[in-house]
């Protein structure tokens, strides 16, 4: 359990993911942006504190070259039951989430969306690369590599340094 799985790809950047909505977004319209991956869904304990400080985030680095990739997921006690377009509604409506919220994906699994496979073979967590919980955050930086992955429970506001440090604030 919790081997990597092998990906050829070397960037996020190599990727095309879908939006709410079913539209093809290339990502590597981010090149050049500090980027954060987070798997959400609206109906877990975790919910309010992470979309909140996510929006907190936003607000003060997203005119620095930082972008939040919001991934709708209901893997974990199907926690987010609704459409992808719920889930960015209520992202959007609930907690002015101004970043994007991409389709339902899976995280794990032999049917993973190709970029959930790539971020966990990039940096696997505790116990291997399989994500435990809703809100597993990715920090991905400028050149498009992973470069750090917290838990569930690092809220957002804790890593901060990490994204001011990837920015080159720091």
């Amino acid at each position: 359990m919790g081997a990597s799985e092998s990906v050829p790809e070397k960037s996020i950047h190599e990727f095309t993911v879908k939006d709410s909505k079913g539209k093809d977004v290339d990502l590597s319209i981010y090149k050049g942006k500090v980027l954060l991956v987070v798997n959400v869904a609206s109906k877990c304990g975790f919910t309010d504190s992470n979309y909140t400080q996510l929006t907190k985030l936003y607000a003060i680095y997203k005119d620095k070259g930082f972008e939040i990739l919001a991934f709708p997921c209901n893997q974990f006690l199907k926690q987010e039951p609704g459409s992808s377009q719920d889930a960015e509604e209520f992202a959007c409506t609930r907690y002015q989430a101004e970043y994007p919220i991409f389709r339902k994906v899976r995280v794990n699994g032999p049917n993973a969306a190709p970029v959930y496979k790539f971020l966990k073979a990039s940096k696997s967590g505790f116990l291997g690369s399989r994500i435990k919980w809703n809100f597993t955050k990715f920090l991905v930086n400028r050149d498009g590599i992973v470069i750090d992955r917290y838990g569930t429970g690092t809220a957002p506001m804790a890593i901060e340094a990490d994204i001011k440090k990837a920015l080159g604030e720091e």
